[in-house]
């Protein structure tokens, strides 16, 4: 199938065709379509497969074909988890419509408003926007909601587990009733579907992989390790393999910095991105990253989401997540396009029933490799780490902390249920 046997009109086509692309993914000829013909879609794609341009360029081609060039209100607006993927998607908008007469903006935490609220004034015709500082602005006065006609959640999965539920419900209850709803989600977790039966009208369901499944062009392997020599590791796996492009996750914003100071100290140049660093160190480490000024990206798992970096050959899970979906997410960052890729987790002890918990889900027993040198200890306790056990943990998290760490006073219960507005803006 081409992209020309979607129905896109020939300014997308020929914006397709600037950036190389010649036949679309199976995200895209899946949910292209029912897009187009005006349906709600509930999308099922993990990272790498398209699944941006899959709501972008039918939402674009529905939106030029009824122009509304003399006032410009917000017609379409796209609702990401955190600003880098937002940044990304505004990036993909931008290039999909330079041939087409609609006008775009993208809106997040963490950076000054007014620059955004200038172009805001001017009229746009698509917004893409974290939850956070699009609730700002809006209860500012600064932008309205009432003419939306196509509504996008993107990265659903992670917009419930960093706590967005309240916010997507505030936002939803601001745009018209009458308008088209996508939602894409790397899984159909039971929550994901609840939430998709609050927004969809009788969606067309589509799916571009098996649910829960890790890409198949990812070669993937376990090493058990002393807990305390993962460190030493991951340096002789990166300087003997000459690993010049190794994207690293790590479980806390501490535990990033540490093992980026390590990486350096070895020659390997590293940075670290998490919710602690300014947007501007972020998008210069991402940067370097992408150029190969630096060859290990250390992030956490929030920070990560939604993070475009083509042909990545290298993940390495330096502690594993406790949220089984979070490997899927994790590794998908390789792999992606058809190209091979290698993802490796250094396993000690006390993480071994995350290990059986991911197997689990994925269907797939790992297989496991012990380096002379760096074998486990075998007098560890194999009891799962106490930090995050789980995902209400997570949730629970009080966004107004800025220090990052959770609150033990008594208010933690109720700072579960409030909005987590500033998320966005810390991760």
């Amino acid at each position: 199938m081409s992209f020309q046997s979607l129905g896109l009109s020939e300014a997308l086509l020929k914006a397709i065709s600037k950036k190389g692309y010649t036949t679309p993914s199976p995200i895209q000829e899946k949910a292209i379509p029912p897009v187009l013909e005006g349906h709600d879609v509930l999308a099922s794609a993990q990272t790498g497969t398209g699944k941006t341009a899959g709501f972008t360029l039918p939402l674009l081609h529905i939106l030029s074909e009824n122009p509304k060039e003399k006032y410009r209100p917000i017609r379409a607006l796209i609702l990401t988890p955190t600003r880098e993927l937002a940044a990304q998607v505004y990036a993909n908008v931008r290039e999909y419509s330079e041939f087409l007469n609609l006008r775009s903006a993208v809106i997040f935490g963490g950076v000054n408003q007014k620059p955004q609220v200038a172009t805001l004034r001017q009229g746009i015709d698509v917004l893409v926007a974290t939850p956070g500082r699009l609730l700002d602005l809006q209860n500012q006065g600064l932008l309205s909601l009432k003419r939306v006609e196509i509504f996008v959640l993107d990265e659903a999965d992670r917009m419930l587990d960093m706590g967005f539920l309240r916010d997507i419900e505030r936002v939803i209850k601001s745009m018209p009733e009458k308008r088209q709803n996508l939602m894409f989600s790397a899984t159909f977790s039971k929550d994901i579907k609840k939430l998709a039966h609050g927004i969809l009208n009788h969606p067309v369901q589509v799916e571009a992989t098996p649910e829960n499944t890790a890409v198949e062009a990812i070669t993937q392997k376990v090493y058990r390790v002393a807990k305390g020599l993962k460190t030493p590791l991951i340096i002789k796996l990166i300087s003997d393999g000459n690993w010049k492009q190794v994207l690293v996750f790590a479980r806390t914003k501490h535990g990033s910095n540490k093992l980026c100071e390590k990486l350096d100290k070895a020659g390997i140049s590293a940075a670290a991105i998490h919710g602690n660093k300014s947007q501007g160190a972020r998008t210069k480490a991402l940067a370097g990253f992408k150029s190969g000024r630096i060859r290990v990206l250390v992030a956490t798992d929030i920070a990560a989401r939604g993070l475009d970096i083509p042909l990545l050959p290298h993940v390495i899970n330096f502690e594993i997540p406790n949220i089984p979906e979070d490997y899927v997410h994790r590794i998908g960052r390789t792999g992606r396009a058809g190209a091979n890729g290698v993802a490796l987790s250094l396993v000690s002890a006390d993480e071994t029933t995350f290990l059986r918990d991911i197997e689990k889900l994925i269907g797939n027993k790992l297989p496991v490799e012990v380096l002379e040198g760096f074998e486990p200890d075998p007098n560890a306790s194999t009891q799962p780490i106490k930090q995050g056990q789980g995902r209400q943990n997570r949730n629970s998290r009080p966004s107004s902390n800025k220090s990052g760490n959770s609150s033990k006073s008594s208010n933690k219960s109720s700072n579960s249920r409030r909005p987590k507005r500033n998320t966005d803006r810390r991760k």
